[in-house]
């Protein structure tokens, strides 16, 4: 991949993400942008990692559990919005991946925008998984960056209809795929037989929902006492993910009569590592199925609770993977219907080795560009006027995109003040996201009774 500066020079680019799993997306996500052909690096790359400080910034345990994404901790950090930008400004940076929920990317467009750089980064975003909610309002959150990356030709299809169909431009949109999917093809093992039921923080939502996939988990592990049977968690109590979990499946667990039986058990980790163990994989909607797909591992889309927009897994229709419980604890095994796979960009025919070329080829080109284009949000104070101010004042940004008065705070980094100061602003950021983890959902639920 060719350099903008000179060829001596690394490749510099910048990973802003939200969450654990918008990291994971991110980082790898620049890995494969900015790797050759063959997968290897092309020319010396320099990638860092800034998390943005939130509800859902990842602790260093979940950052762990990632797994290896290539950015060792020395090269990853909290920031504020204000701060990423003025990261930007002072780093130069050649390529940003906003690994960041809707709001948070139009923030970080607009913050961009406004430093009017010489010369700019560009600009890269995308998703994390499947895309079956909120579809053109997080796109058009996303319109502005260079490169919008689809997961698949049936997103990448979607994705241009909608800014097409409000008369943006879709020359940005991009079909890649999920830059997570890997692992050795499934081999059944004599002996071995596993089912892994992947959970998911927010869906399904309600107690008595959760309480009964969790009940015929745990039925379906005693009905095959020859069986391990797995619940893959995606966090521990208290720690936020992409979304928010209120009744952790830990908790409930504890509360189930009678208990769990032996070859039951939970599990955290590299959904990757877990996969590598799994002979049916079981889900509501969980982006996981895709990569238990890509794997070619039998997959399971449950439709117990019905086929439902706000389940998720209607996202599944004509694929040949919805059942339910029952016909499972029967023995039933899913067949994934081709056509729907050959769209869905799990990649299992082996064409994965090329599904970020056309990518990689456009940013290679961006970055060989004399001068970028300013970047131009589908929204504007003109044509949102009632909705982008809000979105950029949970960022600290004024409507034109520069910081509020007051972001914009000199850290003092020497000497007991600035220790003491640093030592203030740790335990606020601990008392927010002890009241947003802990006592937030408490309250919400007391509201309910």
């Amino acid at each position: 991949m060719p350099p903008r500066t000179e060829k001596t020079t690394a490749l510099r680019v910048a990973v802003l993400a939200d969450s654990d799993t918008r990291w994971k997306w991110g980082a790898l996500t620049a890995r494969r942008l900015t790797a050759g052909a063959s997968g290897a690096p092309a020319q010396r790359v320099e990638i860092s990692g800034l998390l943005l400080r939130g509800r859902a910034t990842p602790t260093p345990r979940q950052l762990a559990e990632v797994g290896d994404v290539g950015i060792g901790p020395d090269r990853v950090r909290e920031v504020t919005a204000v701060e990423f930008l003025h990261t930007v400004r002072d780093e130069g940076y050649d390529v940003v991946v906003l690994a960041l929920v809707g709001g948070g990317v139009q923030a970080m467009l607009h913050g961009l925008a406004a430093l009017r750089l010489p010369t700019r980064p560009v600009v890269v975003t995308g998703y994390v998984g499947v895309v079956y909610e909120k579809l053109a309002d997080g796109l058009l959150l996303r319109h502005g960056a260079d490169i919008v990356l689809a997961n698949s030709r049936h997103d990448a299809e979607r994705f241009r209809a909608v800014y097409e169909g409000v008369g943006a431009d879709a020359s940005a949109v991009t079909e890649a795929a999920l830059p997570f999917l890997g692992g050795e093809p499934h081999r059944p093992q004599e002996g071995r037989d596993t089912v892994v039921f992947a959970a998911q923080p927010s869906v399904p939502a309600s107690r008595a929902d959760r309480t009964y996939l969790l009940r015929r988990l745990v039925e379906h592990a005693r009905l095959h006492p020859g069986r391990e049977v797995v619940l893959k968690l995606r966090s521990k109590p208290g720690e936020h993910t992409t979304h928010i979990e209120e009744l952790p499946y830990q908790r409930l667990a504890e509360k189930l009569p009678g208990g769990t039986p032996p070859n039951f058990r939970l599990a955290y980790g590299n959904m990757g590592e877990v996969l590598d163990r799994t002979d049916l994989l079981v889900t509501v909607s969980s982006t996981a199925a895709l990569e238990s797909l890509h794997r070619r591992i039998p997959t399971a889309v449950l439709t117990d609770l019905g086929v439902r927009e706000a389940l998720g897994n209607h996202h599944f229709v004509g694929s040949g993977l919805l059942t339910s419980w029952d016909h499972l604890d029967g023995g039933f095994r899913p067949e994934p219907d081709p056509e729907w796979l050959a769209g869905q960009g799990v990649a299992a025919d082996g064409t994965y080795a090329t599904a970020y070329d056309h990518a990689r080829a456009r940013v290679d080109a961006l970055l060989a560009a004399p001068r970028l284009p300013d970047l131009a949000p589908y929204y504007t104070p003109a044509t949102a006027p009632g909705y982008l101010p809000g979105i950029l004042a949970r960022h600290h940004l004024a409507p034109d995109g520069h910081p509020l008065p007051g972001a914009e705070r000199p850290r003092e980094t020497g000497g007991v003040r600035g220790a003491v100061r640093e030592a203030v602003r740790e335990a606020a950021r601990g008392a927010y996201r002890q009241g947003v983890q802990r006592v937030a959902p408490v309250i919400r639920r007391m509201g309910e009774l």
